[in-house]
């Protein structure tokens, strides 16, 4: 379960970030996650999640929106974005599109 709020965490290991390296990472903290792509200026509108959720960024980027803040919050390769359950977010998938590796933790 994640801490309460949203935190964005850059790649800080000294390899660069690639499939292989953030799988290793996710299996190394024993998360289950799945693979998720999306097409250049693609756009999900205002929601949110009963779950918390792990998102990192394999290749690409994405800008997700929180409204609720006034905030946005550009991800790039490897970037590490954990948001809460509850918390209504948008996106925007940049000019090259998106490939992240997303986990999900219950409330439970």
């Amino acid at each position: 379960m994640l801490r309460a709020g949203i935190n964005v965490v850059g790649w800080s290991k000294s390899q660069a970030p690639n499939r292989i390296t953030i799988g290793a990472h996710l299996d190394s903290e024993g998360l289950d996650y799945y693979q998720w792509s999306s097409g250049p200026g693609d756009v999900y509108s205002a929601h949110y999640h009963s779950y918390d959720k792990i998102i990192y960024v394999v290749e690409g980027t994405i800008t997700f929106g929180i409204p609720e803040e006034n905030r946005t919050i550009e991800l790039s390769v490897g970037d590490r974005f954990e948001l809460p359950a509850g918390v209504v977010h948008s996106a925007i998938v940049g000019s090259r599109g998106v490939v992240c590796f997303e986990s999900h933790f219950s409330k439970d």
